[in-house]
């Protein structure tokens, strides 16, 4: 029989009544236990769910990967790049890459009889993933995305059917303005989306592949550029590394060079500010498991100095000091875990409630979200209970030394 453990879960269920002092501090200490495990699943769940759902909503709009000609990714301007079926094939042999697909940029103006809107009109083709269009998606259909065939359909954004007065099923003209003249184009709103992202938001709407090399007076072969989508997002770099080797600096047969450009690099200035929120998780574990250690050591110091007549009675038994120090321990563990079971109740429960509910909401235009994210990361919630567990009994380690100065004699008369 473990000698410690039994002392310790006899304590642990003493109700006495004459011990008022330690259960106070018992219920304060598994209070702090509690409330700081709660604090600290909700707030990696938020921080996750935050950072992933900004990161795929960008990534949504840009892929992992973008291919194009130098000045296009690298200036802004729009230079077409050859990118035929033997480009793609070669995109689709490189180890980690899952889909690919081509695209073609035009900027045009959205025009009604009240107003007008400069755009982009991204072209796209049956080859194009839409879930993310589908997720993101108010109101009507998404277009017929076509490569061979123009259907002349969009799909605009919330902002822009906003400012222009727009429903899915109007029609609107389209102006592009060429090397020598004005080209017109009248398209059918099929579909209204919404992303919260306002850099997308008010510059970008979505058409079909031929559409868009047609107005660029683009060659059946050639686009803008090729969207490539990786298996796993925290292999990039060496995906990226891999076409850098095999494409970049190459040329095509119109003498543009061929270079890529990862999402993270594309967007730095949002990656890096959702990397700082890392900090922020950091910060607040540190403080939480700070406050639930303070009250731990306090419950135990109080606990020990009121039980010095039970540890004196034990060191006159023949007990040793490891020995006594090992019940207090145990006696913490007890602490600790029912501390933890109901922070795990509460910060789950709150997790869950945002998840089902949405019942805290953000300001779109400052979060790019309408509701807090979260996600629910069990090995995640896993790991910071066993990290909480060893840390909060590590720091009482060197408290439970006070019984090595507790003497039999001194403390069988202590009340």
């Amino acid at each position: 029989m473990n000698f410690p453990l039994f002392i310790a879960r006899r304590i642990y269920n003493n109700q006495d009544a004459k011990h008022k002092v330690s259960r106070p501090a018992i219920l304060i200490a598994i209070l702090g236990v509690a409330i700081g495990l709660a604090v600290m699943i909700v707030s990696v769940c938020v921080i996750l769910g935050f950072k992933h759902t900004i990161r795929d909503k960008v990534i949504g709009f840009g892929s992992h990967i973008t291919v194009g000609e130098y000045s296009t990714v690298f200036g802004g301007d729009q230079h077409p790049i050859v990118i035929n079926d033997s480009l793609l094939n070669v995109f689709r042999g490189i180890k980690g890459v899952e889909h690919v697909q081509r695209f073609t940029m035009a900027q045009g103006i959205l025009k009604t009889d009240s107003d007008f809107m400069g755009v982009m009109f991204k072209g796209i083709g049956e080859d194009y993933d839409t879930t993310f269009l589908h997720k993101c998606l108010l109101e009507g259909v998404l277009p017929q995305f076509r490569s061979n065939e123009s259907k002349q359909q969009i799909l605009v954004s919330k902002t822009m059917a906003d400012k222009l007065n727009l429903h899915a099923g109007d029609r609107i003209f389209a102006y592009f303005l060429g090397d020598k003249d004005i080209r017109t184009r009248r398209f059918t709103i099929t579909g209204i989306y919404q992303s919260n992202l306002k850099k997308f938001d008010e510059t970008l709407c979505f058409t079909d592949f031929h559409t868009a090399q047609k107005l660029n007076g683009y060659e059946s072969d050639m686009a803008t550029g090729a969207e490539i989508m990786v298996k796993d997002f925290s292999e990039l770099e060496l995906v990226d590394n891999e076409f850098i080797d095999k494409v970049n600096r190459k040329q095509d047969r119109q003498g543009n060079t061929y270079t890529s450009l990862t999402i993270k690099e594309n967007y730095s200035q949002i990656f890096s500010w959702l990397d700082l929120l890392d900090l922020n998780v950091w910060i607040i574990m540190v403080l939480m498991i700070s406050v639930a250690g303070f009250t731990m050591i306090s419950g135990l110091l109080i606990i020990i100095l009121e039980r010095a007549n039970m540890i004196g009675v034990l060191k006159a038994l023949g007990a040793r000091n490891k020995t006594i120090r090992h019940t207090f321990l145990w006696f913490a563990v007890f602490i600790i875990g029912q501390g933890m079971l109901w922070g795990n109740i509460l910060g789950i429960g709150i997790v869950l409630l945002q998840k089902f509910t949405g019942i805290v909401k953000l300001d779109p235009a400052t979060y790019y979200v309408a509701t807090a994210p979260v996600e629910l990361n069990i090995p995640l919630i896993i790991l910071i209970n066993v990290c909480t567990l060893i840390i909060s009994v590590f720091v009482l380690i060197a408290p439970s030394y006070l019984i090595s100065r507790i003497h039999p004699a001194k403390s069988m008369r202590y009340e």
